[in-house]
């Protein structure tokens, strides 16, 4: 319904703000640099290890309830979960030695260090139990993780991270000349540490749906940038003398309209999802929701900017190099 309304021909000048659209990334790229450099990742349990419980929110049990307990190396939160009911999410890592008791102490080093975790997690679920009378009912949720499995676990995001992107680039530039694989993997990057830079900045949980959120994003955006290559390379055939930057403008404005929509749907699914999937899935949906905005952006200025740039990849003499790119007067 939403195509029938929109207009047959648009001439948005992207590219004459291309330079803009460089200085804008580079700003973002580096700001998230030196966030991830300095504040680092607020890493959850999927990654740091340790454990989580939840607890439904009651008179005697709250946030600050929990807080004031008098349990040492707890943080705690208040989230809502999709039924609507109200909880409190505890959690904390492995607990100092003294407070697990005769058999821990007991053990090896090596056996400290794989029983850390259970056994920290024991102790607070009994004193919570203590303290605030509580059953085994009572406790929604209880996770723990350990350090062995934790490392695996954040070795194993990064390697299927490093294996997409690496598997994108060799796509594109296979399809496509060497300066559209480029220009697609410097855009994925881009999204990539954009993405970071921003859960550095709010220190939002770090964690499995996250990366799953990360993975869904550099294929969303190259696909966009794949869709606007695409027609680069059917527009190069008929406007052969046509400047780099007006030929990959019109290419942008031609598919401005799947792009549009595309996001649109796209957007009100994840819309969805972040108002009724609850806290376990909101990191996911802020992600992507961020994601998709920043690849549509990216797929227009920073994967376009660097094609124009290195050329279009005309057999002989390349014409359009570096002339069509925009720079301020």
């Amino acid at each position: 319904m939403l195509i029938k309304y929109w207009p047959r021909k648009l001439n948005i000048p992207f590219m004459k703000f291309n330079w803009l659209g460089v200085v804008v990334s580079i700003i973002v790229v580096a700001g998230s640099l030196f966030l991830l450099a300095t504040r680092g990742l607020n890493l959850g349990v999927d990654f740091s290890g340790g454990s989580l419980i939840e607890l439904a929110v009651t008179d005697k049990v709250t946030e600050t309830t929990v807080k004031n307990s008098g349990i040492e190396g707890l943080t705690v939160n208040t989230a809502t979960l999709t039924s609507g009911q109200k909880v409190v999410v505890i959690r904390f890592s492995n607990l100092d030695e003294s407070l697990l008791g005769a058999d821990f102490a007991k053990l090896s080093e090596t056996e400290k260090v794989s029983a850390a975790p259970s056994a920290s997690s024991a102790y607070v679920k009994a004193a919570l139990k203590q303290k605030f009378a509580l059953q085994d009912t009572d406790f929604l949720r209880q996770d723990t993780v350990g350090p062995k499995v934790s490392s695996e676990l954040l070795r194993d995001s990064l390697i299927a991270l490093g294996l997409a992107i690496l598997m994108m680039l060799a796509y594109v530039g296979f399809r496509f000349e060497w300066q559209y694989g480029l220009g697609g993997i410097v855009a994925l990057f881009h999204d990539a540490i954009g993405t970071l830079g921003l859960w550095s900045l709010t220190q939002w949980e770090f964690n499995l749906t996250t990366v799953a959120a990360l993975l869904t994003i550099i294929g969303y955006s190259i696909n966009d940038t794949v869709v606007v290559f695409d027609r680069v390379r059917e527009d190069r055939r008929k406007y052969k003398t046509m400047p780099a930057a007006d030929l990959v403008n019109m290419a942008v404005n031609e598919t401005l309209s799947r792009t549009f929509l595309t996001s649109s749907m796209t957007l009100l699914s994840i819309l969805a999802v972040l108002l009724f999937g609850g806290p376990v899935l909101s990191g996911m949906a802020i992600a992507m929701i961020f994601g998709i905005i920043i690849g549509t952006y990216s797929s227009i200025f920073v994967a376009s900017a660097i094609v124009i740039f290195f050329g279009l990849g005309f057999r002989g003499k390349d014409h359009n190099k570096v002339e069509g790119f925009q720079v301020p007067q």
